[in-house]
């Protein structure tokens, strides 16, 4: 009997004060990157997919970015005040 699955993996990469396409509001916005890994046995061992998103804190709305867009908006939050990465990353189990 062989087991495997997927495990997905959400990383938090910046909190950043942007305009949300969805409700017009300047509001914070996290950016994350959700990484999606193969598993055997329970182990994970390689990515099957990476996305990026931001996330809206005022009406919840997500839209997708690619990973230059993330980079650029990641160097843009260092630069800011605090200089300090944020959060920490969060699993969560698909089957």
């Amino acid at each position: 009997m062989i087991i495997f699955g997927t495990k997905g993996y959400l990383y938090q990469l910046a909190i950043l004060t942007l305009v949300c396409g969805q409700c017009k509001n300047p509001a914070a916005h996290t950016l994350r990157k959700r990484v999606t890994k193969f598993t055997l046995f329970f182990v994970p061992l390689f990515p099957i997919s990476t996305k990026y998103l931001t996330q809206c804190t005022f009406c919840g709305a997500e839209e997708k970015v690619t990973k230059e867009q993330a980079e650029q908006l990641q160097t843009q939050s260092t630069n800011g005040p605090s200089g300090q990465p944020h959060g920490q990353p969060q699993q969560h189990d698909r089957f």
